[in-house]
């Protein structure tokens, strides 16, 4: 039996009394994960990014474990939420426009202490100020470092469009505008180097283009690392209790701690080890988290039909966005009608062991997304199912 095999058999067991839909995480490999991201993060603290994993339990799960250190957020409302649950550490990874947020954040001592806000443009201050009304309490605020690669001159771009600050000196002229503005507090600084952290280089069938992005993460790590060393000296010029500067992804964990100016790494993705994630020659995580879709109809021989499964990820479409039948192996989307919004025919051999009830598991293309579709993760442990815990959802909140 392949490791596959018997993590097929282990899931089946485990859930054999519940129908399918149904999501799962395997414990032992979400543990595993936070291991190795601890372990490649060198001694620098990990900041967990709730988007990857949209769970409150899992969260608190793996902040308890030696090496985390607070949340990385993805919304003000979600920033909210979680202080109010007790969550003391809360970084808001994106500027926000939302002025009942920063209304609410103003007015309590305990949010306010609890959550960093995002800012990148003068503008996104004078939004927070009317917004706050009659809020004494001081706003704390992480002003990020766009990390994009430039080339020929700046004709060409590799890396998420962010923020709009390059230089060292316009981050600092930022820092110098939030000293002067009364009611804020510099505190961080934070850079997502995506087209490092984000982008495997290890594509499968394709040596040349897994060669080509090494090449460019080479490149890219070097000239971010000089000037991310630059920037937070001149940002530190400005303000000298600067409390952290956060860096990274699950992607480039090892890299990013290695760089002195970084004290604290970012990643979230690697607990849950979705698809997207298996092409990095960096570093393995073992699958986490799965969903099962159960088998409904048999149509002919090599094919069986589940109910629903048509969950794409986010980002530019494309058959990588698709989650991928992954239990039993040797089954496949057929091209003509792919993962389905009500049923997904799957071929292959694998089809004719299955019967009408049967489950087949699936991952998803990335990792909290798949929060969104089901309200409860079942938690395996063996070949046991131990326990039950709401996502994002089952609480009854959809933050994007």
């Amino acid at each position: 039996m392949t490791p596959r095999a018997a993590d097929r058999a282990r899931y089946d067991r485990a859930t054999a009394h519940l129908d399918a839909p149904l999501a799962v995480v395997d414990l032992e490999a979400f543990d595993a994960n936070a291991d190795d991201l601890v372990r490649r993060a060198g001694g620098k603290p990990v900041r967990v990014a709730s988007k990857s994993v949209r769970c409150r339990a899992l969260l608190e799960r793996v902040l308890a474990r030696d090496g985390f250190v607070g949340i990385m957020s993805f919304t003000l409302d979600e920033s909210l939420w979680l202080a109010r649950a007790g969550f003391e550490d809360v970084l808001l990874a994106y500027p926000s426009v939302d002025r009942g947020g920063f209304a609410e954040l103003a007015a309590d001592a305990k949010l306010a202490a609890a959550v960093t806000v995002m800012v990148d443009d003068p503008a996104q201050l004078e939004l927070i100020d009317r917004a706050r009304g009659g809020g004494a309490e001081e706003i704390r605020v992480c002003l990020e470092l766009d990390t994009s690669l430039r080339l020929l001159g700046g004709r060409i771009r590799v890396g998420a469009r962010r923020s709009p600050l390059r230089e060292p000196a316009q981050l600092a002229e930022l820092a110098r505008s939030v000293a002067r503005r009364p009611g804020f507090r510099l505190v961080g600084l934070m850079a997502y180097e995506g087209h490092v952290a984000g982008v495997g280089d290890a594509l499968a069938g394709r040596p040349v283009r897994s060669r080509a992005i090494r090449l460019m993460q080479t490149a890219a790590r070097r000239e971010l690392a000089a000037r991310r060393a630059a920037v937070v000296r001149a940002v530190r010029a400005v303000a000298p209790d600067l409390e952290f500067v956060n860096g990274g992804g699950t992607g480039s964990v090892q890299h990013t701690a290695a760089e002195e100016a970084v004290t604290e790494i970012a990643a979230g993705s690697g607990l849950f080890a979705p698809r997207l994630f298996d092409n990095y020659t960096s570093f393995s995580a073992r699958p986490a988290a799965l969903f099962a879709q159960p088998v409904v109809r048999r149509p002919g021989v090599g094919v069986v039909t589940v109910l629903g499964g048509g969950y794409p990820a986010s980002g530019a479409a494309g058959v990588d966005r698709l989650p991928v039948p992954y239990l039993p192996e040797g089954l496949r989307y057929d091209p003509m009608e792919g993962p389905g919004e009500v049923q997904t025919p799957l071929l292959g051999a694998a089809a004719d062991d299955l019967l009408v009830g049967d489950k087949v598991w699936f991952r998803h293309a990335k990792a909290g997304e798949l929060c969104e579709r089901f309200d409860r993760l079942h938690l395996i442990e063996g070949d046991r199912a131990t326990g039950e815990v709401p996502t994002y959802r089952g609480e009854g909140r959809t933050f994007l």
